[in-house]
């Protein structure tokens, strides 16, 4: 199963969550601004990440998920998280990205998943890369029922 993770990361702690995500699903991780539109081709798990700014996603993964045409991600299951500061309200990136993921036709097979940074640079809070390799194994699970 081909699997690609498509990241946006300021500081390095989307950038991490990222990397253990596509190490455990045996795939690619790819900076938004690496990505280019063949990587897609054969994909059949698509993970997206991203940090909160200004209480949405950042404006690279906006600009990745405008760049995907229609329909292109029918019959290709879908993950998406967002990192985040342990707020009270930290605004929302996650569901945003997960739902424009499945206007473009990809299944969602997992929950959306927030990871968290102990400030705005980070770093990332102990345990949230196991929390990523468990939540990367429940998408392998998902992705051979599917």
């Amino acid at each position: 199963m081909k699997s690609l993770v498509v990241y946006d990361s300021q500081f390095g702690n989307t950038k991490k969550i990222a990397e253990m995500i596509a190490e455990t699903v045996k795939g690619k991780a790819v900076h938004v601004r690496d990505y280019k539109k063949e990587m897609l081709t054969g994909v059949a798990l698509l993970v997206t990440g991203c940090p909160i700014i200004g209480w949405r996603p950042s404006d690279g993964m906006v600009s990745f998920l405008s760049s995907l045409p229609e329909k292109s991600l029918i019959g290709v299951n879908i993950a998406a998280f967002d990192t985040r500061i342990k707020t009270f309200f930290s605004g929302d990136a996650v569901h945003k990205v997960n739902s424009q993921l499945m206007k473009l036709g990809g299944k969602s097979i997992v929950d959306p998943e927030k990871f968290y940074v102990k400030g705005k640079e980070g770093p990332l809070i102990d345990g949230e890369l196991d929390k990523a390799k468990t939540w990367a194994l429940q998408m392998l699970g998902q992705s051979q029922k599917s």
